[in-house]
This record gives C-alpha cells, structure tokens and sequence, in this order.
C-alpha cells in the first residue's frame, strides 16, 4: 500500500534506537525525508550508520532551550513539517509512597512536556499550510495502573492532550493521534536487561500477561505510526490506538 509519504519532512524524538529508530526506518522505506533527535551523538551516529540518509540532531529535549533551537534549525533547513513523532521519554521511581516527588517533576519534564512544546511549534507551522500529523507515542500503562506511577501519569496525561490538540486542529487539517505500545523487545531495552537478568520470570511475565505469548517488536509499532502519519488514517483524530498484542487490561 502506498501511503503517500514520500517527500514528506518527518522529525522524530528518541530515534537513536529501540522503537523511534524503527520509527525513522519505516518512515525511510515510505520515502520519506526523516530527522532523528537523540541525546548522545555516538548513538545519533550509529543510526545514521545503520539508516543512511537520514539528518540527526543531538539535543536533550528536557531542556525548553534547546526544544526551540531544534524547531528553528529543523524548519529553517527543510522549510516545513510534515510529520512530527514525539518518541522521547523514560521514568524512574516506584509505587506513590515510594517515589519522591522529584522524580514526578522529572516524569513529565522528559514524557510530556517536551511533547507538548515540540508539538505546539509544529502544529502552528502545519495549520499554516492546513496539512500535517502529529503522533505522540504513549503507553498501554497511561490508561491503566501497573509499572511505574511516575511514568504510567505522564503518559496519561500525553494522551489527554493529543486528544485536546486533535480537536483544536483537525478542522484546520492537522490530526493528531498517539500510540500506546505494550511491552516492546529491543536491544538495550529495558526488557532485554530484564530477560537478561531473570529470565524464568519474564517468560512467566508473557505467559500470563501477553495473550499473543510474546513481546512487541519496534517494527510492529513503526508500522502503526506509518499509517496514521498518512492520509489513510485522515479519519482518526484524537485517538490512542494499543498496539499490545492484548496486554492491556482497560476496557476504553
């Protein structure tokens, strides 16, 4: 299926490796002009090694500073945006009673408000040209407990603002839309330290918790991104589509 992504100006955020790196690989392969963001220029290389043409930006977007120097060299180069896919995040902490209240500041300083900025800039470009899409990558856990707290309302709160966002702006033909992804196996994952670690209990983990008996791949996600950055997805807007292969307990 050709989903008329070639030539399209995309920019993704946490793209160095694991699901964002992916993310720009699909988009590539749809022919699309792509720019990655990363924190450390050693990783930034290593995908561009791997990828190839693509253009890689080492920016730590928790920082508000730099977001905005991002947005001005992305658009001052390409002269527009297409597609922007917030992928950056991370979390640290545990239960409520465990966690400091720093590391909720820092949850929402690195999953949700680098979202917020980078897709206020870039949703204000692509009204001007009443085109474009904007995907927020969420979690299965910003609509359900389970993990960590700091992390699962952050993505909670990202979904609630795609939502926002999509009904400000689709009218204007922009659409927004996020993914919540399940547990996603990738090289210096987090579930490939685990498995590592104590094997006999992820292969519990996935018996129990994953009807599909076994982890998500990145591919599996990119490919869901793909299609709602195109025009075949025109028609959903504010949506947060679980790609989880029924890992997910909510019912909405």
């Amino acid at each position: 299926m050709d989903l008329g992504l070639a030539n399209k100006h995309v920019l993704i955020t946490g793209a160095s490796r694991g699901i964002g790196k992916a993310i720009a690989k699909q988009f590539l392969d749809e022919g699309a002009y792509v720019s990655i963001v990363g924190r450390t220029m050693t990783s930034l290389e290593q995908a561009k090694s791997d990828l190839g043409n693509i253009d890689i930006y080492q920016v730590d977007v928790t920082n508000e500073e730099e977001r905005a120097q991002l947005m001005h060299q992305f658009l001052s180069k390409n002269g527009k945006i297409d597609v922007l896919v917030n992928n950056a995040g991370g979390s640290s902490g545990g239960t409520v009673l465990q966690t400091d209240l720093s590391q909720f500041y820092e949850a929402f300083d690195s999953n949700y408000f680098p979202a917020v900025h980078l897709s206020k800039i870039a949703a204000e470009e692509m009204v001007k040209k009443k085109s474009g899409s904007i995907i927020n990558i969420a979690s299965i856990y910003g609509r359900e407990s389970g993990g960590l707290v700091t992390y699962n309302n952050a993505k909670a709160a990202l979904i609630s603002f795609t939502k926002s966002l999509a009904d400000e702006v689709i009218h204007q033909g922009v659409n927004v839309n996020s993914i919540a992804p399940g547990s996603v196996y990738h090289k210096q994952g987090v579930w490939e330290k685990r498995m590592d670690e104590r094997p006999e209990q992820i292969k519990e983990f996935i018996a129990q918790e994953i009807p599909a008996g076994r982890f998500g791949t990145p591919e599996e996600i990119a490919q869901a991104v793909v299609f709602l950055a195109s025009n075949k997805a025109s028609w959903i807007a504010g949506a947060c589509v679980t790609v989880d292969g029924g890992q997910s307990k909510s019912n909405i």
